[in-house]
């Protein structure tokens, strides 16, 4: 767990003080994340989460407070800021932001099946669609950009074959991200982060037993306005992946995709490059991994990812084991 800024008693009665939320019944850190420091937190009018933004500034902010306003004023299912008494969705705490959203239902599922893939395919496009008219705009913070600063901090700290990959692989999104079709791709606000444990499954009644019932996405502190192909495959190299192998599961990869496509069907651009966004996608989160692992922060509870877990998928990704004619993307 990551809490690198201490909230005590004193500090969040003087932080209340700005909600009428009632008296506070509980507060506790959130065993997860590695960006900024989350708590539960239950008053006598409900359940909610508290965070404390590490990096993003008091400028970059608004931007995923207001799209999780605007999603969910679309009926996606996200946490839903809380306003202040003075009407703004954020204050600073310890001189930095901070803010209170709705704590959704649910808990993760980490070993998904069909019908989980499914629905979360199918609200993903929902959440894509739902955004199109969301007047801000912010790009992707870990994009191309971001990978181009961040090589030079971790190359020269892994081995040579590492090494290589680093840079062959950079050289080989350049090319994508600068290409006709790359622009041609649709985009708009994307989760860019849509994890399995970014996501709470609530158990839903019927009558064979119990059924999968989606309970929201969360975690919005990655999002951006990215191609919506790269939120897609960012999503299918977490949910879809075998653990032991790095490779996609077929049956969970087609129940996603075609879910999604129930709503959004994906573009011919989109048909052409989907190997070229999964490897985007797990470049991504390989990069960071390594850069969390070499280069840490201090905070009071921390665990940094295993780096490796994406550079196997990256390198299965380029082999090109799953491809789009063994699992078609469009219905």
């Amino acid at each position: 767990m990551a809490v690198f800024t201490v909230v005590n008693e004193t500090d969040l009665a003087h932080w209340m003080r700005h909600y009428d939320l009632g008296d506070v019944l509980d507060f506790r850190g959130i065993h997860s994340g590695i960006e900024n420091s989350n708590f539960f937190l239950t008053t006598t009018r409900g359940e909610y989460v508290l965070t404390v933004f590490e990096k993003l500034t008091a400028e970059q902010l608004p931007f995923y407070l207001d799209l999780m306003r605007h999603l969910a004023s679309h009926s996606v299912p996200v946490p839903d800021p809380v306003p202040r008494d003075d009407g703004a969705l954020f204050g600073l705490l310890h001189g930095k932001p901070a803010a209170i959203v709705t704590k959704l239902e649910g808990a993760a599922e980490l070993a998904p099946g069909v019908e989980h893939c499914a629905q979360v395919g199918q609200m993903l496009a929902r959440l894509h669609l739902a955004g199109r008219d969301f007047a801000s705009h912010q790009p992707n913070l870990r994009s191309l950009e971001w990978w181009k600063e961040t090589v030079p901090s971790v190359v020269t700290l892994v081995s040579e074959t590492q090494r290589e990959l680093l840079v062959s692989e950079l050289a080989h999104q350049t090319a994508f991200f600068e290409s006709a079709d790359y622009a041609a791709l649709p985009g708009g606000p994307c989760h860019c982060d849509l994890f399995r444990d970014n996501v709470l499954f609530a158990a839903a009644a019927s009558e064979t037993g119990h059924a999968v019932r989606l309970g929201g996405f969360f975690d919005f502190y990655f999002a951006g306005c990215d191609k919506w192909l790269f939120d897609v495959a960012v999503t299918v190299n977490d949910w879809c992946v075998d653990l032991a192998t790095s490779r996609l599961d077929a049956a969970r990869l087609e129940a996603l995709l075609r879910a999604y496509q129930s709503v959004r069907p994906f573009t011919p651009e989109e048909n052409r490059h989907w190997q070229d966004m999964l490897r985007a996608g797990a470049y991504r989160f390989w990069l960071s991994r390594l850069y969390d692992f070499y280069l840490p922060r201090a905070a009071a509870m921390l665990q940094p990812h295993d780096p490796t877990h994406f550079e196997r998928i990256l390198r299965e990704r380029i082999n090109g084991a799953t491809t789009t004619s063994a699992y078609p993307l469009c219905n």
